[in-house]
Parts: C-alpha cells; sequence; structure tokens
C-alpha cells in the first residue's frame, strides 16, 4: 500500500539487510525476555485474561440462545501430498488446502481438532473477532494442544466475510496446515452468480528442506535461505525456482519489488500454488460465458506477497479481509500481502481464462483456470504473468471502507506506537526494541477508541496483523478500507483506529511468518 506518512528516522538505525546478511554474527536473538510495553510501571493494572469472566459475558452477547451449531473435525497428520507432478511429504488436514468451513453469520463453529502430529499446535481462526480463550495462540490464550491430544474450539461467527484458519505455533503455518473459512451473509449472491474460493501460497516444504530448517538457518547463520535467488520463469520442472531441487543458502542478493519497497522476501521458494497445486498442473473449473463470479482470494504465504489479476477481465473489489470496501474503477490486478484477503467480482468472458497470482518480486507464479462454455485456458500463460508484471496493482491505499462498516469520527483515548525493527545480526525481529513476551503488551481499555501507529524502521514490508478485532485503516481518503491485515512499507508509518469492544490478551504481529517466530510480536492486553 501507499502509507499515510513516513516513518521518522530510527535515531540508531538497524543495520541495512544485505549489511546484516554480510556480518552475519554479533549480538544473539533474545527471546522470552520483554515485550514491547506502553509506559508500563510497577504497578500495574490487572489483565483481563482469557478465563475472565468478561471473555464469557462477551460471547454471550454475540450468541443468539437458539443459534445453530455447525460441527466440524479437523486431524492435524503427516503424510504424502501431490502439488501437482511433485510429491511432498508435509503436515496438512488431510488435504490442500484444508476442506473449506462454510457457515452462516450468527452460527456457531464446533471444530474438533485432532493433533496426530509430533509437535503441539493449534488453530487460529484469522480474521475473526471471536471469543479470547478460542484464538489459538499458545501462551497467551490457550495452551497448545499436545501431540496425541485433541481440543474442540467452539465460538459464535459474528461477522460475515472471507477468513481462514491456521496454527500459531513455530512455523506450521508454512506447512500444508491452512484452509478456508467463509462466513455467509444474507445478502450474498445479489450481484453474483457464483462463488471460487482461491487460497494461495508459497511452499517449500518436503524439497529438500522444510520451514523449522529454514527459520534455525536464518538464525544461525544470518543468511536467507536461497539467498533470495528467483528465475524469471515460472513454475516450471526443471527451471529456476521450478526445479524441484531444494534451495541453497548464502547465494546472493534478495529478491526485488518497486510495489513492496524494496526486498520481497527472505525466502526462497521452489514452488507457488493456488488452491495447493503448481501452475504446471493447476485446478480447473467450469464456467459460462457472462456468468458473475465472486472470487474469495487467500493469501495464505509465509513469505510472499502476490499480485492476482485476470488478463483481460477486469475484477470489481467488494471486500477487503471479509468487509465491504469499494475501489476507483475496476481492478487489473491486486496486491495481497500474507494474511490478506480480497474479495473481487470478475464476469467470465467467451473464452477461458486463468487466475493468475504472480509471487511479487520472486519471478514465478500460480494459477486456476477457468474453463467457459466448451472453451478452455491453457496451463502455459507465461506471457500474461509477464503483462501483468506492468499493469496498475491497486492496494489498501486505494481502497475505500463501505459506509456501513465506517468506524465513527472518534478521537483515540489511548494511541501505542509499534516500532518495527530488525533484523539483528541473528536475525532477531523486534517491536519497540524488544522480542515477543506473552506476559507484556499495549495496554487497553474496554470502550476505548484504540490507535495502532505501525512504525517501520526496516528496509522490508510488514504485514502486521491484529487478533479479535477488525481496524479501520487510517489514510488520505474519509474512510480507509477496514482490515485486520495491513501491509506497512519500508520507512513507513501505518495507522489503524479500532473499538476496544472485545476483552482478552490479543496478539498483534508480523505475518510473515518468520518475522513473527524471530520476535516481531506483541500483545494488545485488556486490562481492569
Amino acid at each position: 500500500m501507499t502509507p499515510a506518512d513516513p516513518s521518522p528516522t530510527a535515531p540508531n538505525r538497524q543495520l541495512n539487510r544485505r549489511g546484516f546478511l554480510v556480518l552475519g554474527a554479533g549480538a544473539t536473538a533474545a527471546f522470552g525476555l520483554a515485550a514491547c510495553s506502553s509506559g508500563g510501571s510497577a504497578a500495574a493494572p490487572a489483565k483481563i485474561g482469557p478465563s475472565s469472566p468478561l471473555v464469557g459475558r462477551a460471547e454471550a452477547a454475540r450468541r443468539a440462545a437458539n443459534a445453530p451449531v455447525r460441527q466440524v473435525e479437523l486431524t492435524a497428520q503427516a503424510g504424502e501430498l501431490d502439488l501437482g507432478q511433485a510429491k511432498v511429504a508435509t503436515w496438512s488436514f488431510g488435504q490442500l488446502p484444508g476442506q473449506e468451513i462454510r457457515l452462516k453469520r450468527g452460527e456457531v463453529l464446533r471444530a474438533k481438532v485432532n493433533n496426530r502430529l509430533p509437535q503441539p499446535t493449534t488453530i487460529h481462526w484469522h480474521g475473526l473477532a471471536l471469543r479470547n480463550d478460542m484464538d489459538g495462540v499458545p501462551d497467551l490464550t490457550q495452551p497448545a494442544i499436545a501431540a496425541g491430544k485433541d481440543f474442540t474450539y467452539e465460538f459464535a461467527a459474528p461477522e460475515a466475510g472471507t477468513f481462514w484458519f491456521h496454527p500459531h505455533v513455530g512455523t506450521q503455518l508454512d506447512r500444508g496446515l491452512y484452509g478456508p473459512l467463509v462466513i455467509e451473509d444474507p445478502a450474498d449472491g445479489r450481484d453474483y452468480d457464483t462463488e471460487l474460493v482461491v487460497v494461495l501460497d508459497d511452499w517449500i516444504d518436503g524439497t529438500g528442506t522444510d520451514p523449522d530448517a529454514v527459520l534455525a538457518n536464518l538464525k544461525k547463520n544470518g543468511m536467507v535461505m536461497g539467498g533470495g535467488q528467483s528465475s524469471s520463469m515460472p513454475d516450471m520442472p526443471g527451471m529456476g525456482s521450478g526445479s524441484g531441487m531444494p534451495p541453497m543458502s548464502g547465494m546472493g542478493g534478495m529478491p526485488q519489488s518497486a510495489t513492496l519497497g524494496g526486498d520481497a522476501g527472505d525466502v526462497t521458494y521452489p514452488y507457488f500454488l493456488a488452491n495447493g497445486t503448481r501452475s504446471v498442473a493447476p485446478t480447473s473449473v467450469k464456467a459460462k460465458p457472462g456468468q458473475r463470479i465472486r472470487l474469495r482470494l487467500i493469501n495464505a504465504a509465509g513469505d510472499t506477497a502476490f499480485r492476482v489479476g485476470v488478463p483481460g477481465v477486469p475484477m470489481r473489489i467488494t471486500h477487503t479481509d471479509g468487509f465491504p470496501a469499494s475501489a476507483p474503477g475496476n481492478a487489473a490486478t491486486v496486491l495481497l500481502g500474507m494474511g490478506e484477503r480480497v474479495d473481487a467480482v470478475i464476469t467470465v468472458p467467451s473464452s477461458g481464462v486463468p487466475i493468475l497470482a504472480l509471487a511479487e518480486g520472486k519471478g514465478g507464479y500460480a494459477q486456476v483456470l477457468v474453463h467457459a462454455g466448451g472453451s478452455t485456458a491453457s496451463a502455459v500463460n507465461d506471457a500474461a504473468a509477464e503483462q501483468l508484471k506492468t499493469a496498475k496493482v491497486l492496494t489498501v491505499a486505494d481502497f475505500s471502507a463501505a459506509p456501513q462498516v465506517s468506524l465513527k469520527d472518534k478521537t483515540p483515548d489511548v494511541t501505542h506506537d509499534l516500532k518495527l525493527a530488525g533484523p539483528g545480526a541473528k536475525y532477531d525481529w523486534t517491536i519497540n526494541g524488544k522480542p515477543y513476551n506473552p506476559n507484556d503488551g499495549l495496554p487497553v481499555r474496554k470502550g476505548q477508541r484504540v490507535r495502532l501507529r505501525f512504525v517501520n524502521e526496516t528496509d522490508m514490508y510488514h504485514p502486521m496483523h491484529l487478533h479479535g478485532h477488525t481496524f479501520q485503516v487510517r489514510t488520505p481518503k474519509a474512510a480507509g478500507p477496514r482490515k485486520d491485515t495491513v501491509l506497512v512499507l519500508p520507512r513507513r508509518t501505518v495507522e489503524v483506529d479500532f473499538d476496544a469492544d472485545n476483552p482478552g490478551q490479543w496478539l498483534t504481529h508480523c505475518h510473515n511468518v518468520y518475522h513473527g517466530e524471530a520476535g516481531m510480536m506483541t500483545v494488545v492486553s485488556y486490562v481492569e
């Protein structure tokens, strides 16, 4: 996005990323020592934890006495998956993406999770303003689900929209443990004929390494796994990033993106996926010419932003992170950072077309093919992908919230700065100079209007996500979009406002899984 205003220069500027990578030694990462706090004192007010009666009361207010209960069962397990001409050993919910969960606004989700992994796990229900004790953050909202055990999540679904679910333990997000969650609105379908959910991902697990090894390498050596080497070719067997060979360490500079303001990522991925398959063997759907399709686009990647477009077909943006929104005219392409969602309506042309998702700055792409009538769409779309690279791309700064979901104008009762810094010499990323500690945080009180100022003092973009709430992005426009995840570009500041109406302890963090696990997380902490 184009942020509202530049951030101030840090008095003691962090090592730039390339300087850090060359240095490769120095201060060690410090975890669990302390987290950012907003003027804390020895006599800190009592926290409202996940077991507080206030959390139960908030849930009771959301849940109708006769609300239907939708029951699902998910089993996290190890096994082999076929990504399309490439089989990998990984962890998943039995398929990729995991089974779609779909319910109606106001219904109750009861999800039993069976953990058959060799590690503890959880599920975070990304984007939902749900009860705090069901948010899936270990050591903050619940104990992790031990290997061989199970846990049942149950909560009311108060808002309609496009959401998703994934673990919040270590780097498990960067395996196959994710799936779409759609909460339907009674008004859905009035301006379109059918829906297509597209889940995007970058893939490295089972290709000669795994996400845990990637993070360990980053922390141990201060090097980018794969050295940022990327191919200008699409995901093709034996060619560049699609070779299927495991990435190598310490091979050079990182991929760049003008749209993202610099470095496009820390990890080189051999594959990019749409709905669980590579571009060489894409998922296909049948449609009719003239049919209006609502695309529900979800970026489930660990380290990759995607530029999404349909060659020759304009997209009408309807929602950002589940909330109604609009953009000035139709979009040729739209940018999704990790964790973000966008809904858009397209009209199917007379011939088949691909839905392309370009790995921004990394050179590869994923796709889903739409076959129209008797025509088919080709899986070979290199030229179209190149054209989309130069098409106008819409970002958060181009969107406005619909009037019915805009926050009322109000002066914030409390403002918290979150200074994003890193990487340190051992790949430590921090907020307000400290790594994540679940016992510290940013105090807020129920009923307050809260402003968060994400001040990016680094040379890389960060998709910042807030649990349990949606915020309104402050832009030069009167009403920025309602979201729960927002891109903060290098050396820029983004301000967001939200109403503190959901008590508990809520994580806010960078949705680059490696940045988050290296310390770029803190807590929005409700206090008495």
